[in-house]
This record gives C-alpha cells, structure tokens and sequence, in this order.
C-alpha cells in the first residue's frame, strides 16, 4: 500500500473477534472467550475479510477450519495484538506515579549532603522508581532540563531561567570556617562586615556557590575580588583552610561532612540575619509529571527535617 493510499485498515476488533476463532476453531466457545455474541463476531470476521480481501476460514456445517491464508494471518493477528496489550500496559505505567525513570541532576555543593536523605526516601516510599543522578554544575544542569536529557534539579535558587518552575525545599545558613590561630574562630555573632578584610577562598569559575559567596561579600561592603587560591570542591577548600591559606564560607549542610576531616579547623557564626542560600527543586514549568514533582518536594521537605535547615512552609 503507497503512502497517501486510502485503502481501509482492520479494526482491532475485526482482530481479536479472527484471533479468537483462529484459537479455539468454534464461534461459539470464541464468542465466549472474549464475551462478544456469536452473530456479532461472525460479522467481524466477515468483516475483516472483506477489508484485507483474503478468505481467513473455511465454514461447514459441523467445524471451522483455517484456509492457508487465514494460518498466515492469524499468526500476524496474535503478534498485533500482544503489541497492543504490551503498549496499554506500558501507557499504565507511565500514568502510575514514581514509576519508570527519574533523571535528577544535582550540583556538586549540594549532592554529597543531601543525597543521602533524597536516596532513602525514595528507596523507602517509590521503590518502583528508577532514579538516576547526575551530578553538574549549574549552567549545564539547566542546559540538561531545557533539553529534555534531565527531568528535575536540585539546586541552589533562583535560577531565574525563562520556563523553569522551582520548588523551594529549605533556606540554610552560612558559617565561616577557619584555622584554629584565627581571631574569629569559634566566634558567634559575627558582623558580616568582618568579610571586607578576610583571605577568603572560594570554588573555582561555575560553581554557584563561589558566585553566593562573592554576593555576600559584597553585601557586607567588599568591592574587591577576594581569591587568589582556589579549589574545584569543598573538600579540597576546607583542606586549604587547615594549611592555614585563608577562611572559607560553607553552607550549614556541608558543614559537619567537611569539618569532620581534620582537627585543624574552628567554625564561626554569624550574627542574624546570616547570610543564606535556599535549596529547590526545578522542573520545566508545565512538565506532565509536575504534580508528581510537587508531590516529591513536601515528601522531601519533611525528610530534610532534622539537618541543620530551616524548611520552607514548615515550622521547623
């Protein structure tokens, strides 16, 4: 048949109502099996012969019989509509919630102190999801999103991107993290204004968190571009800040994972209000599984609970 042929198709049907008779050679017990009445499949049958112009059975008084064409298309008719069953399987579990795939991008400042609650819940509440995770930085995770190859963020925010919907998880606070000779280790109720003189390190280019840092200094005065040393993580940058090469800044979150590696390091706090970051969810705005994903967002907002954050829409 050419493209653009108007020529008519079978309906499915016409196919079951031929499958049934080419499996049990009775119209009866065929018309029972898939609970049509006899005269009704015989129409069908009748019917798809005259579509597809071949004579699929051959009729006598006492049984039914295949002719030769009618073996041959049977054989095509069972595989039509096993694909047909597999494809409304398929559509059933895509309407499922958390079921099949889930491409979450996180970026590197978030994933090592958060993933591990994110992993949980889903592993104890959507065990039929298939989460995968990819860790980026920020430009290309919204570059992931925008093109369809990451299905959800999460993120520092606002992002600020035309056709991207957030979903805001908690705010943290940043704290300062020096070397224990230094006059503001330990310290609480620290001005920010005390960044304008600090060496500070920071991430290298394309993290966020290197750009929030540089915000927050120049909120506190700081005009300057305060790096001369810095690092591709915030491991390697906590471990500068024990060698003595200057203070840094961490988000509340990172803080016990980080600090935990070396006896060479104080913590100082600032005076409220500190300086914060606020964590989200991002999915495309419209995206089909958006409810899904707000449903995600509470459930991770009550996970996220107990680390050292203060909820967005909970009283904590």
């Amino acid at each position: 048949m050419t493209v653009g042929s108007k020529r008519r198709q079978p309906s499915l049907a016409q196919l079951r109502a031929f499958a049934a008779v080419a499996e049990h050679l009775h119209f009866r017990d065929a018309a029972g099996a898939i609970g049509m009445s006899q005269p009704a499949l015989s129409g069908a049958v009748s019917a798809l012969e005259e579509t597809l112009g071949v004579t699929l059975l051959e009729r006598t008084t006492r049984k039914v019989l295949l002719s030769p064409e009618g073996e041959r298309i049977a054989v095509r008719a069972k595989a039509v509509l096993e694909e047909v069953g597999a494809l409304m399987e398929e559509a059933e579990a895509v309407r499922a919630p958390f079921t099949g795939v889930l491409r979450l991008g996180v970026i590197p400042t978030v994933a090592p102190y958060l993933l591990p609650t994110v992993l949980r819940l889903v592993h104890d509440r959507y065990p039929h999801l298939d989460l995968q995770v990819h860790e980026e930085q920020t430009a290309s995770l919204v570059d992931g999103l925008g093109s369809g190859r990451l299905d959800l963020l999460l993120l520092a925010v606002p992002l600020g991107v035309p056709g991207v919907a957030e979903l805001p998880l908690f705010d943290e606070d940043f704290v300062l993290v020096t070397p224990l000779d230094h006059e503001l280790g330990g310290r609480e109720g620290i001005p920010r204004e005390a960044l304008r003189e600090l060496h500070l390190l920071l991430l290298d280019e394309g993290h966020c968190l290197r750009d929030q840092a540089l915000d927050i200094c120049r909120e506190a005065g700081r005009e300057d571009a305060p790096v001369t040393t810095t690092a591709a993580g915030l491991s390697t940058l906590v471990q500068l800040v024990a060698g003595g090469l200057g203070v840094t800044l961490l988000p509340r979150t990172a803080l016990k994972v980080e600090t935990s590696r070396s006896n060479q390091l104080l913590t100082g706090y600032f005076a409220d209000p500190a300086p914060t970051r606020r964590v989200a969810l991002a999915m495309r705005a419209g995206a089909a599984r958006g409810a899904e994903y707000e449903e995600l967002a509470t459930a991770l907002r009550q996970a996220l609970r107990p680390l050292p954050v203060r909820v967005v829409g909970q009283d904590t």
